[in-house]
């Protein structure tokens, strides 16, 4: 048995966190009576695909990610094309995996990674380093030690008492922080995170808490590498947690709105595609500038209600419609 336990402590701020959480899921429960409609489940687990690939600078829009998956022809950089399919089979693979199985882990990634890496479905053999540019930012452990440190990580996991919300955030941080495949840690860490909250509460599978690490990208990435100099998770369990609660509030808007008469919901999106059309006026604008027009600061809801809803009745356009996910995209009024 082994005496393994992460480097982490328990924050005033994460005990509250919990609490808030808590709450929000037995409102949830109750307010969806323990079902999400299938149309709701694909749509979320298409954008858990389509962000936790872009934080592995996958280029492919949402709605090219969408066509992949609906079996259209999509022209694309055929790595990229193949990334979106394979997290497609990985994540419905996701219901049928056992959380604390490190055989079950090397099924997923051999998935996720097929024709993408030759040591898919296992551990590296070399060592690795996180770069920053030409700076390296973690070493992970040697190749040989792998193994074992996962292996003590999974019986900390079956172990542990503590809270499944700050341990499955632990798990993700020790996850990265050992790097035990030669690619896709990233995407494998998030999804199993995900796995190990939905084996507490059905409805975490269907949550893309991926679109909001997306959105928050600098600072994940941030906290990771905090805690590596501090040898000390707290703080990056704190924002995974911020992240979760986030979350759950849009699921919770969501659930208000279709409780909500069609014509109320109706004035509510006409009100906010006037908005942006008056904030944009005739300007070019990129996504940043309309967001910081309109006050927003939460990219998803911004692109749910305001830019997608635009697009989509024809009253706006991109500059680059041939690239709708480059970075040098912006906006105007439809002439």
């Amino acid at each position: 048995m082994s005496n393994y336990t992460p480097p982490f402590h328990m924050t005033d701020k994460i005990t509250y966190l919990i609490a808030e959480i808590s709450e929000q899921v037995g409102r949830i429960t109750v307010l969806q009576e323990g079902t999400i409609s299938p149309h709701l489940r694909r749509g979320n687990r298409i954008r858990t695909i389509h962000s936790s690939l872009a934080i592995e600078h996958n280029s492919l829009s949402l709605e090219q990610v969408t066509a992949i998956l609906e079996g259209k022809r999509v022209l694309g950089n055929p790595n990229e094309i193949k990334e979106v399919q394979n997290a497609y089979e990985a994540y419905e693979l996701m219901l049928r995996l056992n959380p604390l199985s490190v055989k079950d882990l090397l099924k997923a990634h051999k998935l996720m990674m097929q024709g993408l890496v030759p040591e898919n479905g296992r551990f590296r053999s070399r060592g690795v380093g996180i770069f920053a540019g030409k700076t390296l930012v973690h070493m992970a452990p040697p190749a040989e030690f792998v193994p074992e440190h996962i292996h003590n990580l999974f019986a900390w996991y079956k172990a542990s008492k503590i809270h499944p919300l700050v341990k499955s955030a632990v798990f993700h941080y020790e996850f990265e922080f050992i790097h035990p495949f030669a690619d896709g840690n990233g995407r494998m860490g998030r999804m199993w995170h995900s796995l190990l909250l939905g084996k507490w509460k059905e409805m975490f599978f269907w949550l893309p808490i991926e679109e909001l690490i997306q959105s928050r990208q600098k600072e994940y990435y941030d906290a990771l590498g905090i805690a590596d100099r501090k040898a000390d998770s707290s703080g990056f369990v704190e924002l995974m947690m911020e992240i979760i609660r986030d979350s759950l509030n849009e699921v919770a808007v969501v659930g208000r709105s279709t409780d909500q008469d069609s014509d109320q919901v109706t004035d509510q999106d006409k009100n906010q595609i006037d908005r942006i059309i008056s904030v944009i006026g005739e300007d070019t604008l990129s996504a940043a500038e309309i967001m910081a027009r309109l006050g927003l600061s939460h990219r998803p809801t911004f692109r749910k209600n305001y830019l997608n809803p635009a697009l989509e009745q024809n009253l706006i356009e991109r500059t680059i419609p041939d690239k709708p996910n480059s970075k040098n995209q912006k906006y105007r009024k439809k002439s």
